[in-house]
């Protein structure tokens, strides 16, 4: 089984390679997202990827939007090929394809973090806050926090993400009641999903999810 770090659907226009998936235009408002075998660590895609994982990251990614119910995503379709009978012919993506509405991207990455940890750690220990938000004196790296926060970040043009605030956010999104809906969805995923796989016996550090809106302004 080779891995599969490159796509080329011929019936279909690419409009954006990402680090792991690409993304093709079906219609106007479709978009069809292949999870590749690409492997990114630290903002950089390595030139080997592993076989079937794109299999597996399309599998989660499924399990935990059929789990999060209680909020719209972007899923229309996860057998695109009953839509799009040509997939046929690309075998290597089969289980690796999910067919999705388009949306308007609000331009925020919204990160819940439970432990003090990466980037949240480092600014913990220059300033004693993240994202604007004091810490008490006296934390170690790793350890978690007593409530979960909400620590939004934007896309920088190159290196890693760069935390913001909350009052920035809401400046980006446009409104705050956008801001703080998208704030306490963000935290309750991240407690409900935390406590699953602390039953499971994983810890889930933090987590960052993103949001769009629909044509007539439902967040998704």
């Amino acid at each position: 089984m080779e891995a599969v770090v490159s796509t080329n659907i011929k019936e279909l226009k690419k409009l954006f390679q990402g680090k792991v998936r690409d993304v093709y235009e079906v219609e106007k408002d479709k978009l069809l997202l292949v999870a590749t075998d690409r492997v990114s660590a630290f903002d950089v895609v390595f030139k080997e990827g592993i076989p079937g994982k794109g299999q597996i990251l399309t599998r989660i990614s499924n399990e935990w939007f059929n789990f999060i119910d209680w909020i719209p995503n972007h899923l229309l379709s996860t057998q695109p090929e009953k839509d799009l009978p040509f997939l046929s012919q690309y075998p290597e993506l089969n289980d690796r394809c999910v067919l999705v509405r388009r949306l308007k991207r609000l331009d925020v990455e919204c990160v819940a973090r439970g432990y003090i940890f990466g980037s949240a750690w480092k600014e913990y220990q220059e300033k004693r806050s993240v994202c604007g938000i004091e810490f008490p004196p006296g934390l170690r790296q790793a350890e978690r926090i007593l409530r979960p926060v909400f620590t939004p970040a934007i896309k920088a043009s190159t290196g890693h993400d760069e935390n913001i605030t909350f009052e920035e956010c809401v400046k980006i999104v446009g409104d705050a009641q956008t801001a703080l809906f998208i704030k306490e969805a963000t935290l309750e995923i991240y407690s409900r999903a935390h406590n699953i796989l602390w039953g499971k016996g994983i810890i889930l550090a933090d987590t960052k999810l993103e949001f769009g809106l629909s044509e007539d302004g439902e967040i998704i």
